[in-house]
């Protein structure tokens, strides 16, 4: 009877997870005041990197690289919506 281990994680968390996490908040936080929204897609891509490290190296950090990537597509969702429900608003100014 052969059993397959999974890879020992090495302990470390990987710092790029943290700062997807870091970005994502900022962007979330930011939208609101100070119009930082475009965060979101560093968050995105720092999220996609970090979980390509993490499988590479073994680090921990998946969970915070998967909830920055959610919050990251999240925002951008969002912000895809705003825009497309102000075209109606912007046509019909323009032709006024």
């Amino acid at each position: 009877m052969s059993s397959t281990k999974a890879p020992l994680t090495t302990g470390r968390i990987n710092v790029l997870a943290i700062v997807a996490v870091a970005l994502a908040g900022l962007a979330f936080a930011g939208i609101w005041f100070f119009g930082l929204g475009i965060l979101a897609t560093f968050a995105v891509g720092a999220g996609h990197v970090s979980l390509n490290q993490i499988n590479r190296k073994n680090e921990r950090g998946r969970s915070m690289a998967i909830a920055a990537l959610a919050l990251g597509y999240g925002l951008a969702i969002w912000a895809l919506l705003n825009v497309l429900t102000y075209i109606p608003v912007a046509i019909q100014q323009m032709s006024s």
